[in-house]
């Protein structure tokens, strides 16, 4: 089975992703960690690897391809990322959605900066963002019509996020 997770940052996919591998079996394939280890290996920002891409289309297309090649090597695997749901061939699409503040929060108590700092970050990063997807894969970030299932993270914590996408997971297995 290969499940897609997407949203936007900060919406909790990560922490979902883990509470359903656990619960599941499933190899996370996480296109945020591919993203942030090539910043930190070539030595820049998020916000500065995000300006690089949007004037090197090969960043997003490497990321793409290498989550479609992984995700293809396990029986059971997560693909966590932005356009997952959209390049991905998955038996369930899920988008998490959360209000631009509350996934601030989130993303200030992850990275140990201050709100205002991660609410900066964050509108820059997903302007950066919607305008490759724009350009590159003629993505409206706001058309969530692919997706199976669509959540918002700012009504339930993890537990129960996870708890709504099993009940999805196991819906499936019972066809």
């Amino acid at each position: 089975m290969i499940v897609t997770l997407s949203g936007l940052p900060g919406s909790g996919k990560t922490s979902v992703a883990k509470d359903l591998a656990s619960r599941y079996g499933f190899v996370i394939i996480s296109a945020g960690e591919q993203f942030r280890k090539l910043a930190k290996e070539r030595g820049v920002s998020l916000q500065e690897f995000g300006e690089m891409a949007e004037k090197d289309a090969s960043i997003d297309l490497m990321i793409d391809t290498r989550q479609k090649e992984l995700a293809k090597g396990h029986k059971m695997a997560l693909v966590e990322g932005r356009l997952a749901g959209r390049t991905i061939d998955a038996d369930l699409k899920i988008w998490l959605k959360a209000p631009l503040e509350v996934r601030a929060e989130r993303i200030s108590k992850r990275e140990g900066i201050p709100v205002s700092q991660a609410l900066e970050e964050t509108r820059i990063r997903e302007a950066s963002e919607a305008m490759r997807y724009k350009a590159f894969y003629n993505i409206d970030q706001n058309d969530l019509t692919c997706y199976d299932l669509i959540i918002d993270t700012g009504l339930w914590d993890a537990r129960g996020v996870v708890e709504i996408i099993s009940a999805a997971i196991e819906g499936l297995g019972k066809k």
